[in-house]
């Protein structure tokens, strides 16, 4: 949860994401919820989901967080594995190391994705990349 929702505020409006887990637990970890709390995040009504390959079919870019063989592989999709730790009973302050770290992933994955989608100069004529 707190990666979807770090994306979307660093995308505002021009990328989205969507967040799933191969074995989600029955509510956002508390100590999650807190410091995304911090940053004006509430994720205190969130549920996580199960991440199916229907919900993967749908990502351009799918970023996995060390779930291996337990993600759905889709040909053709860019996959992003990015090692971290667990937040659960984990201190306030280290999970907020934690968001901090994947704040600072998402901000560079915003950029890249900005760049993909910039007017491509043809020699005098610019046009739109098509996606």
């Amino acid at each position: 949860r707190r990666s979807s929702d770090l994306f979307e505020r660093a995308a505002a409006g021009r990328h989205h994401a969507l967040s799933a887990g191969t074995t989600p637990g029955d509510r956002v970890h508390t100590e999650v919820v807190e410091v995304m709390k911090e940053l004006g995040v509430d994720l205190s009504d969130r549920e996580p989901r199960l991440l199916t390959r229907e919900l993967a079919e749908q990502a351009d870019v799918v970023v996995t967080m060390g779930c291996g063989d337990a993600c759905p592989y889709i040909p053709g999709k860019r996959y992003l594995d990015w090692d971290l730790t667990d937040p659960k009973g984990l201190s306030v302050e280290v999970v907020r190391s934690i968001r901090d770290d994947i704040g600072g992933r998402v901000e560079l994955l915003v950029d890249e994705l900005d760049g993909e989608n910039a007017p491509v100069d043809t020699g005098g004529t610019v046009r739109e990349r098509s996606s």
